[in-house]
């Protein structure tokens, strides 16, 4: 089962975007390969919270998964 978008970044649901993009650089800075070298479990995490930055930060795909959820974007 995939986490809520908001949830896997730590933010409230009426973040605004900058405090989404505060959110997603915090927790890709920790989770990163690069920085975990040969640890799965922070390269799948770094997945998670790209994914979830990546739907967002876009205004229109935002409101979908607002309205929807996650069935909305498939």
């Amino acid at each position: 089962m995939k986490r809520d978008y908001y949830e896997s970044l730590g933010i409230d649901r009426n973040a605004t975007a900058e405090d989404i993009k505060s959110a997603y650089r915090r927790e890709a800075l920790k989770h990163h390969p690069d920085r975990n070298p040969d640890d799965s479990k922070a390269e799948e995490r770094f997945k998670e919270v790209s994914n979830a930055y990546a739907v967002l930060s876009d205004p229109e795909r935002k409101q979908l998964y607002d309205e929807f959820g996650e069935i909305a974007l498939d």
